[in-house]
């Protein structure tokens, strides 16, 4: 089947992999998120067209004629049946081990992979390819007489199952009578019953992610999908170092043939701001807590300076960007790239998000460590910076690598961070800082007003002194920057409209950039348009325009990072964790109150 985004995500934010519909494992790395794809086939040939073709991981039925896929309720753990002609049937079940397990959390870098007979009996064939080196060629394997080593890459693998080694090995077909349990993890020896291991597993994982879904306070309305996409962003954690990745994969151009393809497996303060604040309306403070410790360790590094707008999962600041000449990329256009460039951009608005990330730590009470007085001092060196390039040219929060003006929604970032600050000193009971933070937030804001404010136009503009407009304008009322009935903020939300608007969905901008003009829209933009809708009284177009984006999800419920102008295909990379938050934020704003139906 040709290459698609219709790919079902699973996980324990440890090891994460993407099944695509026929059951194959298509994308996942090793030993992190953002190494080696084991996995690459997203990004290589064809397994039906080229007998060749390297990189997944295939469960196949001989005769197939249907494949069904879906979720266990409330989990990552996903479900594949598949028939054939004559009814036999079997299923596969797919997940990745997490549970607490003396006293922590047990998350492995492991794959177990359940295949069971459901009716008759099917013949199958097991194909397993994983690469080493992106793509450039098979791992080598050893084998044992109950599992396969899997050796040259950056991590080696062992494939312990109770199936015969050779029927993997040869690729051969063999009848199904029993249930298969293959465990692909860490390289040791397996020492308990496999099946019986699994099948264990499989129980306490399942009452793990349903034991997580139980204590977050979801919507009325839209409840699956909101529970779908804080599962799926709970997966782009790094859960070790605390890091949240922006997308589970690299190099999905936002639109056929576009060069636009990038690698998002790294953790971007931004975007990462953006997954807490989401997944904090819904009650969930285990991700803000595990990433507060990550922002704390970056801002000890940094002690005042400069802050990237990205970093690695472990907190590496180099991620030199080059290209994996040996995959062909996604439905052949290349090039896959490794690393992101943008690690050596000035990118402001990354300092107004680490304090806004931060400052709910002096409020709340749920939390295991509360924010201290040692962490307010170290977030002032952060707000410093902020106020002092509050009002410098930038490459803004869309990565222009082409240009630079001094961006609004930076400004308005920077602002923030010193706002937030005031908030912070007077819980503290620091009188004297917060009259020094609001001082200076109150600078800031005269500075956004007289220079972002257009008044040719009538509204505000995306640089200082400039008429351009932009998707991020819409978060002014966000931040509070703004108030949403302020006459300014109205004739602004208007231009936006007017000007990026295509049918229903939004551009991030007009203009051309480094690779030409937009031929995608931008998820996460829509959804900001949707929100700015509720907020200036017309609700019903707003939940329209969110039902035209829930209908454009994948099979698994979840969203890439754009989408063409008539809604019929996803682009950029999957899933995306922006697009997710977007579903968030407006199903929780949208919704019916819980008490129209207590």
């Amino acid at each position: 089947m040709p290459q698609s985004l219709d790919l079902f995500p699973i996980g324990n934010c440890a090891a994460s992999a993407l099944i695509d519909r026929a059951g194959r494992f298509v994308w996942a790395c090793a030993p992190r998120v953002d190494g080696d794809p084991m996995f690459s086939n997203l990004l290589g040939l064809d397994p039906d067209a080229e007998p060749d073709a390297q990189g997944f991981w295939g469960i196949e039925v001989e005769d197939q004629a249907q494949v069904t896929q879906t979720y266990l309720r409330n989990t990552p753990i996903l479900v594949t049946e598949i028939a054939d002609r004559t009814g036999a049937a079997i299923q596969v079940i797919d997940f990745c081990p997490r549970y607490r397990q003396f006293g922590r959390v047990y998350r492995p870098l492991a794959f177990i992979r359940l295949i069971r007979p459901v009716s008759g009996v099917a013949r199958v064939r097991i194909r397993l390819r994983p690469t080493v080196n992106w793509g450039e060629r098979p791992a080598d394997r050893t084998t044992g007489s109950n599992h396969i080593r899997y050796v040259g890459g950056e991590t080696t693998l062992r494939l312990t199952t109770d199936a015969p080694v050779s029927h993997l090995t040869g690729e051969r077909s063999f009848r199904l009578e029993e249930t298969v349990a293959m465990f692909l993890g860490p390289d040791e020896g397996f020492d308990a019953d496999l099946s019986a291991t699994c099948e264990r597993m499989l129980k306490e994982t399942t009452a793990y992610w349903r034991g997580w879904v139980r204590t977050l306070s979801v919507p009325l309305e839209w409840q699956e999908a909101v529970i779908r996409a804080a599962i799926t962003l709970k997966l782009c954690a790094h859960e070790e170092t605390g890091a949240i990745v922006a997308a589970l994969t690299t190099s999905i151009p936002e639109h056929a043939g576009s060069g636009r393809n990038w690698d998002y497996r790294y953790c971007w303060l931004r975007d990462a701001y953006y997954v807490v604040q989401a997944l904090n309306r819904l009650g969930a403070a285990d991700l803000l807590e595990n990433y507060l410790v990550y922002l704390r360790n970056l801002v000890d590094r940094t002690r005042g300076g400069h802050i990237q707008p990205l970093y690695g999962v472990g907190m590496e600041p180099s991620l030199t960007e080059h290209f994996a000449s040996h995959l062909p990329g996604y439905r052949g256009m290349g090039p896959v790239r490794v690393g992101n460039q943008a690690h050596e951009h000035l990118q402001h608005d990354v300092y107004g998000q680490i304090i806004l990330s931060s400052v709910q730590a002096f409020f709340d009470e749920r939390l295991f460590r509360p924010a201290t007085i040692e962490d307010f001092r170290a977030l002032e060196l952060v707000g410093e910076r902020a106020f002092e390039l509050h009002d410098q040219p930038d490459a803004s929060l869309w990565e222009f690598r082409g240009r630079e003006n001094v961006h609004t929604y930076s400004a308005v970032m920077c602002w923030a961070a010193c706002d937030r600050l005031g908030n912070a000193a007077a819980k503290l009971g620091l009188q004297d800082r917060a009259d020094h933070w609001n001082t200076r937030a109150a600078q800031v804001r005269a500075t956004i007003e007289a220079r972002a404010w257009n008044p040719k136009l009538g509204r505000f503009a995306a640089t200082f002194g400039g008429d351009e407009l932009d998707a991020s304008l819409l978060q002014l009322v966000d931040v509070r920057f703004v108030a949403p009935d302020d006459p300014r903020m109205a004739a602004t939300i208007a231009a936006v409209e007017q000007g990026l608007r295509r049918g229903p969905y939004m551009l991030r901008y007009a203009i051309p950039d480094d690779f030409g003009e937009p031929k995608t829209a931008f998820n996460i933009c829509t959804f900001w348009l949707i929100e700015a809708l509720h907020l200036s009284g017309r609700s019903e177009e707003a939940r329209r325009l969110f039902e035209e984006m829930l209908a454009r999800r994948t099979a698994a419920g979840l969203l890439s990072e754009d989408i063409a102008f008539d809604g019929a295909e996803l682009w950029g990379n999957y899933p995306q964790t922006y697009s997710l938050v977007g579903l968030i934020n407006c199903a929780t704003m949208l919704s019916k109150p819980w008490a129209s139906v207590r």
